[in-house]
């Protein structure tokens, strides 16, 4: 029998429908979302992309309250290594979201930074690599809105390293964690994300534990990751091609990273995406039955 993870929350999230953007042709309407999601058998969700969802909060409190839904976070780009230069734009964009998930009695906020290369086009934007001030850039700068945002809106930042940024692999995740302050920011470990990008989830939870306030639980075709790697091939392209699968046919093995969270002792969100942009609008929901079930079965 599977140990009972009971300090675990699991959830799924809008980009496990295939959404990416707030308004695309390709992806299904925002009310088919909800509908599956509670069908699947989860509790909670993400906001996802803003405006997705609806963003009045009396609007969006009746529908989730409907569906017997609640949010664990919503989510945010940043660009925080280009300097005090965004900030104002970042803040505008930080607020309207925080706004909304506060409003929706979530308590974090998910902090992914900028791509530095397109993910619809491949379009290489920047560097992939940060010059030093760009990394004081970006840790100030986390630190900063994780102060702030806190004591504007309540909420805990959790940072999330993501393929084709540049808070990616070990090396940097582990230089982002050393350089930040860990009352201010706290990581939102990406399972599937940090295995493409050669990281080990396990290790991260055994080495970094009291940094990992939240996950997000995915896994990575190991064979299609070697032709991407292989290949060099964007991100937007290699999810196309199917590099995120279903659990449990790819890596990292999920039971052992639950298990490790577990040993954390604290209350953690796990929320499952399966990356799938673009996808036929039928897909999401059988694959959402399965990955529910599969995780009940490791105890979540």
């Amino acid at each position: 029998m599977a140990q009972t993870l009971d300090r675990i929350r699991v959830g799924s999230a809008p980009d496990s429908w295939g959404v990416w953007f707030p308004d695309d042709p390709h992806q299904i309407p925002w009310h088919r979302f909800l509908d599956e999601v509670s069908e699947a058998g989860y509790d909670w969700i993400e906001l996802g992309p803003y405006g997705y969802l609806p963003t009045d909060p009396a609007r969006l409190a009746d529908e989730l309250a409907r569906r017997h839904l609640n949010v664990s976070a919503g989510t945010v780009f940043t660009a925080l290594h280009r300097g005090p230069a965004v900030w104002e734009e970042t803040w505008a964009h930080v607020g309207r979201v925080a706004e909304l998930t506060r409003a929706m009695g979530a308590r974090h906020l998910v902090v992914i930074p900028s791509f530095w290369r397109d993910d619809k086009t491949a379009e290489i934007l920047e560097p992939p690599e940060l010059t030093p001030e760009q990394w004081t850039h970006l840790t100030r700068g986390m630190e900063r809105l994780g102060h702030l945002v806190r004591e504007t809106y309540g909420l805990d930042i959790v940072v999330h390293p993501h393929a084709d940024t540049h808070l990616d692999t070990e090396a940097h995740v582990t230089r982002f964690l050393d350089a930040t302050d860990s009352r201010l920011v706290s990581l939102c470990l990406d399972t599937g994300h940090y295995a493409y990008c050669g990281g080990d989830s396990v290790k991260l939870i055994e080495t970094y534990g009291e940094r990992v306030g939240y996950l997000h639980l995915k896994q990575v075709d190991p064979d299609i990751l070697a032709e991407v790697v292989a290949q060099g091939l964007p991100f937007g392209p290699a999810v196309r091609r199917g590099v995120m699968c279903e659990p449990p046919a790819g890596v990292p093995d999920l039971a052992p990273v639950l298990r490790a969270a577990q040993g954390l002792g604290v209350d953690l969100f796990a929320i499952v995406e399966q990356d799938m942009y673009p996808c036929e609008p039928d897909r999401p929901l059988p694959i959402a039955v399965r990955t529910r079930r599969f995780l009940r079965s490791c105890g979540a």
